[in-house]
């Protein structure tokens, strides 16, 4: 039976397949991959500052030399050896002006609104709104006619009573020839004498009702009582005009000269009243509001009488000439007023001068090209300059830039203000070299190419602090 079946199922013939192997090899490869790599990290993030000891101490100086003065010379660590690039310049003498500041308002030296002296139509408006004029120039005419009569009937009565006074006088000469002849009473002639006596009043109330009558014709015109600039129109012509209009025609200002008014701190005060006293009128000067534009330069004319309490302030008055019309009545303007000049003093730019936690301070380079921190005690600043009342002498240089970068002790490569380069003393010739083309390269680029170079030497000294 069994040998009649196996032609119908050949497969039954062959062995039985195999159970497939199992990769054994796959667990302990992933755990030394694993194991590998977390041991480079390891060598990697500890492994330059911890290694060996003196070996690895020295290969990272050796890197961090050829690094450059970027990286890792900042104060937090580096080596104090490296050659850090820095700005310097000489302390000088030079004289220091101590400038007092304030905040002021320009106010116009006189300030008139033209009202009309005298009630009528406004016939005409003569000037332009802003015009300038000058003292006496017609700038409105009120309707003359009514004027014009008042005075043609003060005349006549004037004239009336005037002929009136002549006759009586002629009658009082005929008494007094009558008198003499001894024809008529002295009392006659006596009420002819008074009677040419009302007359003569008569005839001068007469002559100040003429006289009323064309100073009245006179204003209306009106003229400008003083030279300067015209604001806006008040009323148009046609309007009946009076003069307890409390906003009459217009407004004059003087503004050419103008004057300023300004306060300073009341401890400022006696200095600027000895300069007054000595009849020395300090310099004043104007700036705009961002304190970039100087508007006008002047003197102080005089200061206020009291201080203000609540404030601690005393006024000024300084004058200006103002032909430009840079100054406007009531302009905010910042005032720099030097009230006293500090003579031969040993001045540093600011940028220079450092404060913390050992007071204000700079950084010196000496001789040798090493840097030392010097206490200083700082004066007047004016500009960008500030002057050194103690701690540093005139030709003595002091860091302006890149005392980020050092600390005591530390050798510095400084750049002279030209843009080259100073080298530290002591150096190779191969050194002189390299530093003497480097110095060719900078000076042969353009400022903006050496402003790009600044900032990449900045941005890699950044990245290796980091």
């Amino acid at each position: 039976m069994v040998a009649k079946n196996e032609p119908d199922n050949p497969m039954s013939a062959l062995p039985p397949a195999l159970p497939p192997p199992r990769r054994r090899w796959l667990k302990p490869a992933v755990i030394v991959a694993v194991v590998a790599l977390a041991a480079v990290g390891a060598w990697l993030l500890w492994g330059p500052s911890s290694g060996d000891g003196q070996g690895s101490s020295q290969a990272t100086a050796t890197k961090g030399g050829k690094g450059g003065a970027g990286k890792g010379g900042g104060r937090g660590g580096g080596d104090p050896s490296r050659i850090q690039p820095v700005a310097a310049v000489a302390a000088r003498i030079a004289d220091v002006n101590i400038v007092q500041t304030g905040l002021g308002t320009a106010t116009a030296t006189r300030t008139v609104t033209v009202k009309p002296r005298v009630d009528g139509q406004l016939q005409s408006v003569n000037f332009t709104e802003g015009q300038l004029v000058r003292a006496g120039e017609k700038i409105a005419q009120i309707d003359p006619v009514p004027f014009q009569v008042q005075l043609s009937q003060a005349e006549g009565q004037l004239a009336r009573d005037a002929a009136q006074l002549n006759n009586a006088r002629l009658d009082l000469e005929r008494y007094r020839t009558l008198l003499a002849q001894d024809s008529i009473a002295s009392q006659q002639v006596d009420q002819q004498a008074s009677m040419v006596r009302q007359l003569e009043g008569t005839v001068k109330i007469d002559q100040a009702q003429v006289d009323t009558a064309k100073l009245q014709l006179s204003y209306a015109s009106i003229e400008a009582p003083i030279g300067g600039r015209l604001g806006l129109r008040q009323v148009d012509s046609g309007n009946m005009v009076r003069g307890s209009d409390p906003n009459g025609i217009a407004v004059i200002t003087q503004i050419d000269p103008i004057t300023v008014l300004f306060t300073i701190p009341q401890d400022s005060l006696p200095r600027v009243l000895a300069r007054l006293n000595a009849g020395d009128k300090p310099a004043v000067e104007a700036w705009d509001r961002e304190q970039k534009n100087l508007l006008a330069k002047g003197a102080l004319l005089t200061t206020d009488n009291q201080i203000d309490v609540a404030t601690g302030t005393v006024k000024l008055k300084a004058q200006f000439p103002n032909a430009n019309s840079a100054l406007f009545p009531n302009q905010f303007v910042n005032v720099r007023m030097v009230v006293d000049v500090r003579k031969g003093a040993v001045v540093v730019p600011s940028a220079a001068i450092q404060r913390g936690s050992q007071g204000t301070v700079v950084y010196v380079v000496r001789d040798d090209s090493t840097v030392t921190l010097r206490t200083i005690q700082t004066g007047p600043t004016e500009g960008n300059v500030t002057a050194v009342e103690s701690g540093l002498a005139a030709g003595e240089r002091v860091i302006t830039d890149g005392v980020d970068r050092i600390r005591e002790g530390a050798k510095v490569e400084v750049t002279e203000p030209g843009g080259g380069t100073r080298a530290p003393r002591g150096e190779g010739k191969a050194d002189a070299s390299k530093r003497e083309d480097f110095k060719k390269r900078l000076e042969s680029m353009t400022p903006e190419q050496r402003e790009a170079w600044k900032k990449r030497r900045e941005e890699k000294g950044g990245k290796a602090q980091q």
